[in-house]
């Protein structure tokens, strides 16, 4: 798939998809890569400017090479044991932060985006609806499998045969008609040849 000149790729995979965090605090965006590679790229892509920016790569060394408009106390990034997992660590957290951020590789002259997170940045974090536990029960519960619920049901419901069974009988009854004209052009052609 190609994104806006970049390619999406099953070779990196990122956690978390979505992170909502509180202005000032810091997160964290894990990236995994299939492979070793020489090094890790982070982009963010900004839905109210509508473009990507570079924001930082990272070797396998751990020296970073930050854009030219990112401070280095804001972004940085973290070898997790291995040379395939990175950790992009964004500190002093704002609003601007706002936006789907991507790990990417360079493989063959192309760019490769991983599956990207969404960080969503607010002064206050939503109220969760209560939640009530309900009483353990102290009998166990009966799990039902889909087939034993098949063979509950049956194979198909009468949702489902009904259809078939009028589809197969409109079928039959227009092969009546076809059979019976076929049936008398074979008589007609059988006289013309004894006929001669």
């Amino acid at each position: 798939l190609f994104v806006l000149g970049f390619c999406t790729n099953l070779h990196l995979s990122q956690t978390p998809k979505h992170i909502l965090a509180l202005t000032n605090s810091k997160t964290k965006i894990l990236c995994e890569l299939k492979n070793e590679h020489v090094g890790v790229y982070w982009y963010r892509w900004s839905q109210e400017r509508q473009r990507f920016e570079f924001l930082v790569f990272s070797n396998p060394m751990g020296k970073a090479t930050y854009s030219t408009n990112i401070s280095q106390g804001k972004f940085s990034v973290h070898g997790e044991n291995s040379h395939t997992s990175y950790s992009l660590h964004i500190n002093h957290l704002h609003p601007s932060d706002n936006g789907t951020y991507y790990c990417s590789i360079s493989q063959s002259s192309q760019l490769f985006l991983g599956t990207g997170t969404q960080l969503h940045v607010v002064d206050v974090l939503p109220l969760s609806p209560k939640t009530t536990q309900a009483p353990l029960s102290r009998k166990p519960t009966q799990c039902v499998t889909k087939s034993k619920a098949a063979e509950k049901k049956g194979v198909c419901s009468p949702l489902v045969w009904v259809p078939l069974a009028f589809g197969i009988l409109v079928l039959l009854l227009s092969l009546v008609p076809t059979a019976y004209r076929l049936h008398r052009l074979r008589r007609r052609l059988w006289l013309r040849i004894h006929r001669q």
